[in-house]
């Protein structure tokens, strides 16, 4: 149960009618599995639960559900139009040379025929050229081993969008 002492945002998240929750949690993954997990697990009383639910239900999904959610984001130096928080996720791109860019659509398209879904990185806070570095390091990976890579850098992505709802001041 929520009381006086959960932070507001999380408060407002804890509040939201199920549909608006859903959107809400929908917007930070795209995982049908994780955003129902999410839902049945509320409220929260701490913003450390609701992490600690996102770790617990990502670590629950599936090779489908994985994809699922993988299918929300798009490729490096790509940012979906109108879409302030992938823009934001790849501002590490924005000033990237051209040289940079076109080789990071080498690259991402290779991962792509390899792996069968786009590259996926925790962008915030890194450079082109370390997302540049990172998809040509993990290229090389078995499906298995990059199957978890992506879990955990899924994972670390909606550990910083949980947070970006939970501080909202106006949620």
């Amino acid at each position: 149960m929520t009381s006086s002492t959960t932070p507001g945002g999380l408060a407002r998240f804890n509040a939201l009618e199920e549909p608006a929750a859903h959107a809400a949690l929908h917007e930070a993954c795209a995982s049908t599995a994780w955003v129902r997990t999410l839902l049945a697990r509320r409220p929260y009383a701490t913003p450390d639960d609701l992490f600690a639910a996102s770790d617990a239900a990502m670590a629950e999904l599936t090779a489908a559900d994985l994809a699922e959610a993988m299918a929300g984001h798009p490729p490096i130096g790509r940012p979906k139009p109108g879409d302030p928080t992938s823009s934001r996720e790849q501002r590490g791109m924005a000033g990237a040379s051209a040289r940079l860019k076109e080789e990071m659509l080498e690259l991402n398209l290779a991962y792509q025929e390899r792996f069968g879904h786009v590259f996926l990185i925790c962008a915030t806070g890194r450079t082109g050229e370390q997302m540049r570095d990172a998809v040509k390091e993990r290229i090389g990976n078995s499906p298995e081993r990059e199957r978890e890579i992506v879990r955990s850098e899924l994972g670390k992505i909606n550990r910083i969008r949980l947070t970006r709802l939970v501080e909202e001041e106006n949620a």
